[in-house]
């Protein structure tokens, strides 16, 4: 059993290898030196079987990132997150479209509307969508609202994000 576990090891099947180890463990409790190497191995197990948290890399990860955040929210976090999407790429219409929704959330109009206005350009179908959006409920009434869905297309405009 005990070899078991390190040949799974070996093989990085961390999964089978912390399951004989864990046999080892039940079976052999008075074995001082091997329950030791045992759980030694099985703590190595443990850690490679816990899930690994990967930092966003794209903007598109960044984007996603911004809306788990917004949907937790976190809309600092978001804010965060929809930044370095826009460092990554300032074209990017929907980290705009997200940057004015965490804006409306909170409470600065002026942000939102400057954010909505580059995602409109960018890509005219956030138009539509800026007019549906329940989050933008609270600029519908503002006098900008209009304006900023009004703006002409950019000279690059970003194909439409899957």
């Amino acid at each position: 059993m005990y070899e078991r576990g390190l040949q799974a090891l070996q093989r990085r099947d961390f999964g089978a290898a912390a399951a004989a180890l864990r046999n080892v463990i039940d079976r052999y409790p008075d074995e001082r030196e091997l329950l030791e190497r045992a759980r030694l191995y099985l703590k190595v197990c443990e850690r490679e079987l816990e899930p690994k948290e990967t930092a966003p890399k794209t903007a598109d990860e960044w984007v996603y990132a911004a809306t788990v955040s917004l949907n937790a929210g976190d809309e600092g976090a978001a804010v965060q997150h929809l930044q370095r999407a826009l460092a990554a790429d300032a074209a990017h219409d929907h980290a705009h479209y997200m940057m004015a929704v965490a804006s409306v959330r909170r409470h600065d109009s002026d942000a939102a509307f400057n954010h909505l206005r580059h995602a409109v350009s960018l890509n005219p179908e956030n138009r539509g969508l800026a007019r549906q959006d329940p989050d933008l409920d609270a600029l519908r009434d503002l006098p900008g609202f209009r304006s900023a869905l009004d703006v002409p297309m950019a000279d690059t405009v970003a194909s439409p994000k899957p």
